[in-house]
């Protein structure tokens, strides 16, 4: 494999096209056509699409029935078919064909020299601005068909798809303008029957306000029918005589845009993207209702027909043109972020009042470290006793020292539960460490600096056992913090240690998210000033577990490696699951360039690092052998907590289910791809 190409992972180059159309001049449109199609052949894209009509311009009226106007369609169409066949592309055009009595909306689509079919518009509208019932036949009903266009009988009807021989899972679709407009569209009958990439061709004149409701329904139509749909609208060129045109171009994959142009543009633009072909493969696997409703349909989506060809796409680097976000958890964008931290606190804030008045109204007993695990948790206990009408001083909070901890954590800790006003206590767990560690003849009780696994965990649990036993005391119950990042990747006592607790508020949230999460908290305003700052200052803290004394702190991410790029594996993994190549491509992407690329929201410029890929293959090795080969033990026995984060939870009882002796021996061969001859080059 060529590391660097796009379509050795799963990736398929599409792009919309808009330009200047000449009214009824098919062979200066077919010019530009191919002009367009040569540029979109340099970009390695795989599938190009153009506007309705695009040969002749839509705005023509009764221009479209004339011989001469059909007829240079016709020889335009060849001039169109001829220029491709050393081009890349599989180019989708717009062009007026006569079939039997009538005149066809017809949507060509050609490759390397050859039409491979033609799609006719199933809704040609007749309302308010649009008479194109007057020219145009309706298609609805054309399926099993041929129609003779250049001298040869080519496929004909709405039940084509185009499927790519070499490059899995690109089958396209081609649908025209008013189709999307209509409560069932031709497009979400291709998609359950295997389409993946919806092609519209528009006219579609613009009027105030049209350009969002088109954003919507393409948006909506990516979404339902899990699939990319690349939409052209025709701009200048087109007559004014009553109408404006505004071309514009966007192309969404699963509800999301990849790219888009500006409207109304002087000349010719097209946006370009590369479609995930893997994750719409996953997502139809994993979302078993959309083959359930392609049965409820086989009626009409069992007998359309699949047109193969071989696209032959480059395997050099190309780039990579659609957005990865550093932070799959954390959305760069302001305002999607601060909705996200809306959500998620609010989602456990409302679980874990739910739990508490379910079973009766008990007091809740946290451990509080002065980190941003235990921090989160208690700020989230606070306000579920707010809305719940409790005093805040039935949160039991206790800091535990242990041989490491830091006068600067233990501070922080103080402050944040003074400045609650919760119940605060400190207890040091040192002096029942040092006599479990002499009686288990553990050679740090002799003096000796022996800080082994079993000398962290004698800490680790004891002050969960010290929390369960104050909430059989107190009449409590013990409230977890530790967070997915660390069920990801098994970094927590089992059993009577953080692994354990009676509600895990913190179980869906990535590390990488709860830094924002207390941010928007401070930012927000839903605690007091003092509060804010407390927060703040434990923001700036190193993660760490204090568990190991030593001049310089216990780094957390030294020992297990970033928690950036493991959430960025997790999340990849949890939601699509995508091999680590494909993780590796995509990170090195991410995470190569600190300066390409929008970052969070009031992420320290200090921590805005970059990874190369040798970094980026180590850590994502340690991340699927701790996963999959060890982790899920503890996950197997996890509490109960609340999923927050679309992007999945590792609860046995809801998002990932799996055995907890099972290995992690594909993960690690395909990790291998990079070590063969140019594999990572």
């Amino acid at each position: 494999m060529n590391f660097w190409s796009i379509y050795q992972h799963g990736f398929a180059r599409v792009a919309a096209c808009t330009g200047h159309t000449v009214i009824a001049d098919p062979h200066a449109n077919a010019e530009a056509v191919l002009r367009q199609a040569r540029r979109c052949a340099r970009e390695g894209v795989a599938v190009a699409v153009f506007p309705e009509l695009g040969l002749t311009g839509y705005s023509i009226e009764d221009l479209l029935l004339q011989d001469a106007v059909l007829d240079e369609v016709e020889e335009a169409l060849g001039a169109v078919v001829a220029g491709s066949a050393d081009l890349l592309p599989v180019l989708v055009v717009g062009a007026p064909l006569r079939h039997r009595h009538r005149v066809y909306n017809c949507a060509v689509i050609v490759h390397r020299g050859r039409i491979l079919g033609v799609a006719p518009k199933s809704y040609p509208p007749n309302y308010r601005e649009f008479y194109e019932q007057r020219q145009i036949a309706s298609g609805a009903d054309e399926r099993g068909g041929t129609i003779r266009v250049g001298g040869a009988e080519v496929p004909f009807g709405v039940d084509l798809l185009f499927e790519a021989e070499d490059v899995p899972g690109l089958v396209v679709h081609a649908e025209i303008c008013e189709d999307m407009w209509v409560p069932v569209p031709p497009s979400a009958e291709a998609a359950l029957a295997g389409a993946t990439v919806l092609a519209n061709l528009s006219g579609s004149p613009i009027t105030v306000g049209r350009a969002e409701d088109r954003r919507l329904l393409c948006r909506s139509a990516s979404s339902r029918c899990l699939a990319a749909y690349v939409y052209s609208a025709a701009g200048l060129g087109e007559s004014t005589t009553d109408l404006s045109w505004d071309g514009q171009t966007m192309i969404y994959e699963n509800g999301a845009l990849l790219a888009e142009t500006d409207r109304f543009p002087l000349g010719e633009q097209f946006a370009v993207a590369d479609v995930d072909l893997d994750l719409l493969r996953q997502e139809r696997q994993r979302m078993g209702t959309f083959d359930d409703n392609r049965r409820a349909h086989t009626g009409r989506t069992g007998d359309f027909r699949r047109i193969g060809f071989r696209l032959d796409p480059p395997t050099v680097d190309l780039g990579l043109k659609r957005r990865v976000e550093r932070f799959p958890f954390v959305p760069a964008d302001a305002d999607r972020l601060a909705l996200d931290c809306y959500e998620a606190y609010n989602i456990q804030v409302a679980g874990l009042q739910q739990r508490l008045a379910s079973i009766g109204g008990p007091k809740v007993v946290i451990g509080v470290s002065g980190g941003l695990d235990s921090t989160h948790a208690l700020i989230v206990a606070a306000r579920a006793m707010d809305r719940a009408g409790r005093p805040r001083s039935d949160i039991l909070a206790f800091t535990l020292p242990g041989f490491a901890t830091s006068d600067h954590t233990k501070d922080n800790a103080h402050k944040l539960m003074n400045s609650l006003g919760v119940t605060a206590a400190e207890l040091d767990i040192t002096p029942t460490a040092r006599l479990m560690l002499k009686e288990m003849g553990h050679p740090f009780a002799s003096g000796e600096p022996v800080y082994d696994v079993t000398f962290e965990n004698v800490q680790a649990g004891l002050r969960t056992d010290y929390l369960f036993r104050l909430a059989n005391q107190r009449g409590g119950i013990v409230l977890g913090t530790g967070d997915l990042s660390e069920l990801a990747l098994g970094w927590s006592t089992y059993g009577v240690g953080d692994q354990m607790s009676h509600y895990n508020v913190n179980s869906g949230v990535p590390k990488t998210l709860i830094q924002h999460l207390i941010r928007w908290v401070i930012g927000s305003g839903q605690f007091d000033e003092e509060t804010g700052r407390t927060l703040a200052a434990i923001l700036d803290t190193e993660i760490s577990p204090e568990l190991v004394p030593g001049e310089e702190m216990q780094s957390t991410e030294s020992k297990i490696g970033p928690y950036a790029l493991h959430d960025f594996t997790l999340f990849q993994v949890l939601r699509y699951g995508f091999r680590p190549s494909k993780i590796a491509f995509l990170a090195w992407h991410a995470w190569h360039d600190p300066e390409a690329g929008a970052w969070p929201p009031g992420f320290p410029e200090a921590k805005r690092v970059a990874y190369d890929l040798a970094e980026i293959r180590r850590w994502l090795e340690v991340f699927c052998r701790r996963f999959f080969a060890f982790a899920q033990f503890k996950r197997s026995a996890m509490p109960n907590g609340p999923k927050v984060s679309a992007g999945g939870s590792l609860s046995p009882r809801g998002d990932w289910r799996a055995p907890s002796d099972g290995t992690a021996h594909a993960w690690l061969r395909d990790l291998e791809r990079f070590d063969a001859p140019g594999g990572g080059d």
